[in-house]
């Protein structure tokens, strides 16, 4: 079976090795030494001054909403998983869909302003697939309307904006280290901020409001991570650069195996380093995309209409038609995309899609010659890495 997606895991003994230490401390949650370690090492990594491991990335949005203490409206996409959406209503405030921009399904920044009430509160957008949103147009309406920006950056290990990381921007960004990601560590989250005041909040709020073990600061609740998530995340974070260049060369040649598909591929940011998180098709129609999901289902090949459905449809929201975004719903499927794909397996996906879609296959086109020579200059890069 080839699923949409496969947790990245280290060597069995390396992680053993730090829940031997943990044994030995006996000291598993409550802002341990592993934790502390793992988020310093984060920091390093992503060049980054502040950030806050939490328990998962949906308490990461809550987090944000509750630190920058938003109410009323809250602009947001119609395009994204359920927890975008879920942590407005969770947090008492209501979602306000703007459609997204037909070509990067991000949300569409021209039709921002128009959506805007006097109670607007701030702007929740999603870097969809970890593609950046126009990054410096939101912020410019946003200053202009004295409104707050949470970026649901859940997508987005590895992915950089101006040569910084996408992390950096909005007052408040979440991310996801949930095991379908490609950084993961299990379970688990972040946000980030770059003023230390919002992340002293934020540091109280995840922890019950503790300033000590027998005061306060305020509100707060049990948003926490423990030692054996930092632990898996200490382990990873030594292999993400081979997992972004792998997924890289996994997701070129997928471009250039179905370059004459009937289907079209999100548009990239172009002030990007892309981390090539998922590998997102338009297909040309609904009952094609079908089709295609149906032969490879038959060859135990499981792929993910992602996103669906559009939240402006959930039942706990105003419904409200969102024309671009329903129809790239109908249409969009993510294909298999992780670490241990072979080249082989991502071939044979390819040739299902091809053959479903009516290609004289006695007549090779020049991408899948291509493509061919392309996997060998993959699989010799592959190698050269792991040496």
């Amino acid at each position: 079976m080839i699923p949409v997606t496969k947790p990245f895991l280290p060597k069995e003994e390396e992680f053993q090795e730090y829940v031997d230490s943990i044994w030995e401390r006996q000291w598993l949650t409550n802002n341990g030494p592993l934790l502390n370690d793992f988020e310093l090492k984060l920091k390093k990594y992503l060049d980054i001054k502040h950030l806050l491991f939490v328990n998962n990335g949906t308490f990461a949005l809550q987090l944000a909403i509750k630190a920058l203490a938003l109410s009323g409206e809250i602009i947001t996409t119609p395009f994204s998983y359920v927890a975008t959406t879920s942590s407005i209503v969770w947090e008492g405030c209501k979602p306000v869909y703007v459609d997204i921009d037909p070509e990067t399904f991000n949300i569409d920044p021209e039709k921002i302003e128009a959506a805007i009430t006097p109670q607007t509160s701030a702007i929740l957008a999603t870097h969809v697939y970890g593609n950046p949103c126009d990054i410096d147009t939101i912020q410019e309406i946003a200053d202009h309307y004295g409104l707050k920006v949470i970026y649901d950056a859940a997508h987005c290990f590895g992915t950089r904006y101006k040569d910084k990381s996408v992390f950096e921007y909005g007052d408040i960004s979440t991310t996801s280290f949930h095991a379908t990601k490609l950084f993961h560590t299990i379970e688990g989250g972040a946000v980030f901020t770059r003023d230390p005041e919002l992340l002293k909040k934020m540091m109280y709020i995840r922890n019950f409001g503790h300033n000590g073990p027998d005061s306060f600061e305020g509100l707060g609740v049990n948003g926490k991570n423990c030692e054996f998530h930092a632990a898996m995340g200490l382990c990873n974070l030594k292999y993400v650069d081979e997992i972004l260049e792998k997924r890289k060369l996994l997701s070129l040649h997928y471009f250039e195996k179905l370059s004459a598909i009937k289907a079209s591929f999100p548009k990239i940011n172009d002030d990007k380093d892309y981390n090539y998180a998922y590998f997102p098709v338009l297909f040309e129609s609904e009952e094609l995309r079908e089709r295609c999901l149906e032969k490879l289902e038959q060859s135990n090949v499981f792929c993910r209409r992602y996103f669906s459905p559009a939240l402006s449809t959930l039942p706990y929201v105003d419904q409200v038609k969102m024309p671009v975004c329903d129809d790239v719903v109908k249409r969009i499927a993510c294909l298999p995309l992780y670490h241990s794909l072979s080249f082989s397996d991502l071939d044979m996906i390819c040739r299902i899609i091809v053959r479903t879609q009516n290609y004289d296959e006695s007549v090779p086109c020049p991408a899948q010659d291509f493509g061919i020579l392309v996997a060998d200059k993959i699989e010799t890069e592959i190698n050269n890495l792991n040496e």
